[in-house]
């Protein structure tokens, strides 16, 4: 491959969109799971993942059962992509933060039931 060839690639992936929306690394032994957003889908998850395998995940609760149940125990997964409206500017922290409110609605993934903690009234 050429200098070229090369650069052409790494500018087309530079300027393609990343996925952003809502994410959950459930654990599939107790049924918990972590819910939240990025404006990279696939970046974030590849952190998650990799602050997990180094016992530095700032969540305790989901960094002991990764510890105590491996890698095996958890399926990283997107539940909703974002499509952004294709206009200059566009900020997409309300609607993230709208889908995120919808499937924390649904889930619940709070207390027993996950990782996530309960908003503050």
């Amino acid at each position: 491959m050429n200098t070229m060839d090369r650069k052409a690639l790494k500018r087309e992936y530079m300027e393609t969109p990343k996925p952003m929306g809502v994410y959950r690394i459930h654990n599939t032994v107790n049924g918990k799971s972590l819910v939240g957003t990025s404006v990279n889908l696939t970046a974030m998850l590849n952190r998650h993942e990799a602050q997990l395998k180094m016992g530095l995940h700032a969540n305790a609760a989901l960094q002991s059962d990764w510890n105590v149940m491996g890698r095996e125990a958890f399926q990283f997964e997107v539940l909703d992509t974002l499509t952004p409206p294709d206009r200059q500017g566009y900020d997409p922290a309300d609607d993230l933060r709208t889908l995120e409110e919808l499937w924390l609605e649904r889930l619940k993934p709070f207390d027993e039931r996950g990782y996530n903690k309960p908003a503050r009234p």
